[in-house]
């Protein structure tokens, strides 16, 4: 089996040892796995005052400290934001963007433009309320985000998270074009009982069509399957990246 070259890139309030149990399936496999946090989710990072800007910047340092190539660079959620930017910052160390029911913006576009007004409303009451740091409340992650999961699962899960820098949402992600016009092939994949978008304003198609040309897998489970079942987003991604 070839040897191919993972990094997971984690979502909002969220690090790296959470996508851990996916990341051990698939370097069971043979593959080079790596996780890292990026900045803003790290102990002791500033929420008050990191961006989306400083998020990918450390994420494009990190494939730089570990001289990272052909990699299949994989988002989730937020991460999305995240890798959309690195496909500009460091093309040349990418094979492909694979998105995890992850945000596909536009050029200028900011988080905050590509969710439900609520959740900006609610977003911007927690930050004021906690020095520019959002988190999720617990009934809004137990039925939106990680609802194919016991309670008992839920809530060792939810105690794992960490207050995620609000400015991340807030800031216009920088593209010199558009994600269809990127020339690093692209993958989606789809976690069909995800609800932590409305499906009105759901993930796929909404967000997917904008990478144009693109891979389109399915994987059973919810927006938290890293949780839930890491078998099956490890073996999804596979699929995903495997060319």
């Amino acid at each position: 089996m070839t040897q191919l070259t993972y990094v997971l890139v984690h979502g909002a309030w969220h690090t790296g040892a959470e996508l851990e149990p996916t990341a051990e399936h698939l370097r069971s496999r043979g593959h080079l796995v790596m996780c890292p946090t990026l900045a803003g989710n790290r102990p002791g990072d500033d929420r008050a005052t990191i961006g989306l800007e400083d998020a990918a910047q450390s994420l494009a340092a990190y494939l730089d400290e570990h001289d990272l190539s052909e990699v299949r660079l994989v988002g989730h959620s937020y991460g999305g934001m995240v890798i959309s930017r690195v496909a500009d910052l460091r093309p040349e160390r990418l094979a492909r963007l694979v998105y995890v029911n992850a945000f596909v913006p536009d050029p200028g576009e900011a988080l905050n433009d590509l969710v439900p007004p609520h959740y900006v409303e609610l977003f911007d009451a927690v930050s004021a309320q906690n020095n520019g740091a959002v988190m999720l409340p617990f009934p809004v992650w137990r039925e939106a985000f990680i609802n194919d999961a016991s309670l008992s699962l839920a809530t060792s899960a939810y105690e794992k998270l960490n207050p995620h820098p609000y400015k991340t949402f807030q800031d216009g992600v920088v593209l010199s074009q558009p994600m269809a016009a990127s020339p690093v092939p692209k993958s989606y994949v789809n976690c069909r009982e995800d609800t932590a978008l409305p499906q009105s304003l759901g993930w796929h198609p909404r967000l997917s069509e904008k990478l144009g040309l693109f891979r389109y897998v399915e994987c059973s489970g919810s927006h938290e399957v890293w949780f839930t079942d890491p078998q099956a987003i490890a073996d999804a991604i596979a699929k995903a990246g495997r060319d």
